[in-house]
């Protein structure tokens, strides 16, 4: 007879993807059984291609809006397009992935009762009247808006969340994620590091929206994934919102000229009217999670960027 095993069977939904294929690599690494699956819309093959041969592994197929019956211990749920060229290219998909995808990893949660966490985002609050953003904040988004079918999607799948909670007594986690970058980021997915290191290693301008002044904090994904298993890990109760990302604020020329120097680039700075309901300003407060979970990123910005950049020239300029 077979030896009996702690190891948990955690699935990741949207686990292809840019985060979900590095927290399936800490997963594995720390003695667990993934199930990772994905629709491959944004997501990719290539980021769990050194996974497969991985007994410990699993790759499923599968769209989040329609139910999924598996048997497992935690639920990381991360599917969903998070850039606005992605998210806005089906603006009607995209919210059925934030709301059907959570009814049906919440009922299959439900089922197995199983711990789930959702990976929320900072775009709840919207083009912020705070700075900056405290988990108490309640946001200032326009619901009609091209960017209200990411920005709604997510904080109705957060009330569903909350309502399992209150209802069913679930074990839920939920996550508002600050702008996260490094490598196996999709290089067309119109985020700013993925944009600016493409267009400074092809020699392009470099594309900057409005005057350059408004501000974004970015968090190496190394840190936000420790960030990620670190509240997983927290008691039942503690269900957050809990912020996680980098509180240093860089504006969008300070980013532009730090990649720039890095990638010893030729590229000038070519400026472009500011798309609609983009904020002005997005820096988290991270004192919960310094104080609930010792958490706080270690990568500095630069340190990052070497190590995406260098990624994307081994990637698709080696």
């Amino acid at each position: 007879m077979p030896a009996l095993t702690n190891r948990k069977r955690v699935l990741v939904t949207g686990g292809a993807g840019f985060l979900g294929s590095h927290l399936c690599d800490r997963l594995l690494a720390a003695g667990n059984d993934v199930l990772c699956v994905d629709n491959f819309f944004t997501g990719s093959r290539d980021n769990v291609l050194h996974l497969l041969d991985n007994p410990h592994f699993e790759l499923m197929r599968h769209d989040v809006t329609f139910p999924l019956y598996v048997e497992v211990d935690e639920i990381y749920n991360l599917a969903c397009p998070a850039s606005p060229i992605h998210y806005q290219h089906d603006p009607v998909q995209t919210t059925k992935t934030s709301v059907h995808g959570a009814i049906n990893m919440l009922g299959l949660a439900k089922r197995v009762r199983a711990r789930i966490m959702q990976a929320s985002t900072s775009e709840v609050y919207g083009d912020p009247a705070v700075h900056p953003q405290p988990e108490e904040y309640w946001g200032n988004v326009n619901t009609i808006g091209p960017r209200a079918c990411y920005d709604e999607g997510k904080r109705c799948a957060e009330t569903l969340f909350f309502d399992y909670h209150r209802q069913h007594k679930l074990d839920i986690k939920v996550i508002r994620i600050f702008n996260t970058y490094g490598p196996r980021m999709h290089p067309n997915d119109g985020r700013v590091v993925s944009n600016f290191i493409i267009q400074a290693l092809k020699g392009e301008p470099i594309t900057i929206y409005g005057d350059g002044q408004q501000t974004r904090s970015f968090c190496y994904v190394d840190d936000l994934i420790e960030g990620f298993l670190r509240f997983m890990d927290t008691p039942a109760g503690v269900t957050g919102p809990i912020n996680l990302g980098n509180p240093g604020e860089f504006t969008m020329l300070e980013l532009a000229e730090k990649v720039i120097r890095l990638t010893r680039s030729t590229s000038k700075i070519e400026h472009k009217p500011l798309p609609q309901d983009d904020p002005k300003q997005r820096q988290p407060d991270i004192a919960k999670a310094r104080a609930l979970m010792d958490w706080e990123p270690v990568v500095p910005l630069e340190e990052g960027l070497d190590r995406t950049i260098a990624y994307f020239r081994g990637r698709f300029f080696g």
